[in-house]
């Protein structure tokens, strides 16, 4: 019995050593790719905004891409400003930036055997950017003691201040698990369209005794839908968390003021 436990271990580690040294190979490949995606996606975007721009006069739009890049900034506007408020304005490239980038990648989803966002690396580094702007908009809202203030909660006396420190510690970890929702949310419905494309495409092809038929062309629609999906939630996630960080009470005020006026 210890010599089958002996042999099973052996055999573990032998196949964890060979698949760290393949790894590396592959991990290098996978590096490659992403980032030979991501010029093409960034050839790609800054082409189709180089021709609407052409379409931008003083008076009117011509053209089909100047028309949309049109409604997709009235779209983008009317969701960071609802989100955010009228200072949500200056926030409006930076969430155009993402939004933009993410679509188009997740469109090369639809075409391509990979995507930039169906890389969790690309996704999570996309997330550290987002996370760490919305940390510098708090600190340069509220000072660096006032931000970090914000995570204990409200301010408490005598033996609640052990509440306080608790309330701490759960939204910095919280703050943290942003990354990672934000990267696993786009990877899971990126990469997960890929995978059941494959596999419906695997299992159709069994039945008909065919190696592959390209049956997973069908979850197209929803596929589109999904990459639709994804660049509004992140974009507009990323707005929920700068709202929250630049929100003052003041503001309230003066809103409830205009509006009574």
């Amino acid at each position: 019995m210890r010599l089958t436990r002996t042999m099973d271990i052996l055999n573990l580690s032998s196949t964890l050593i060979a698949s760290t040294e393949g790894g590396e190979a592959h991990h290098g490949a996978d590096f490659v790719n992403v980032f030979g995606y991501l010029a093409l996606v960034l050839i790609v975007l800054f082409t189709l905004l180089s021709i609407a721009k052409k379409g931008f006069t003083g008076r009117v739009f011509k053209g089909y891409l100047a028309g949309a890049s049109e409604q997709l900034y009235l779209f983008l506007e009317n969701m960071v400003v609802g989100t955010i408020g009228a200072k949500g304005r200056q926030f409006i490239p930076f969430i155009a930036t993402f939004w933009l980038v993410i679509f188009v990648s997740n469109i090369f989803s639809l075409f391509f055997t990979h995507a930039p966002t169906a890389d969790l690396s690309f996704n999570l580094g996309m997330a550290l950017i987002s996370i760490g702007y919305v940390q510098y908009q708090g600190i340069k809202s509220n000072g660096v003691l006032g931000h970090f203030k914000h995570f204990a909660g409200p301010k408490m006396t005598g033996v609640l201040v052990l509440i306080s420190g608790m309330l701490f510690m759960i939204e910095l970890v919280s703050e943290i698990m942003k990354n990672l929702s934000l990267s696993l949310r786009v990877f899971g419905n990126i990469d997960g369209g890929h995978q059941a494309a494959e596999a419906i495409s695997t299992v159709v092809g069994g039945v008909f005794h065919m190696s592959w038929v390209p049956a997973g062309t069908l979850l197209v629609p929803i596929k589109l839908l999904t990459c639709l999906v994804q660049a509004m939630i992140f974009s507009l996630l990323t707005c929920v968390y700068i709202s929250l960080v630049t929100h003052h009470e003041h503001d309230d005020h003066g809103h409830e003021a205009a509006g009574a006026h």
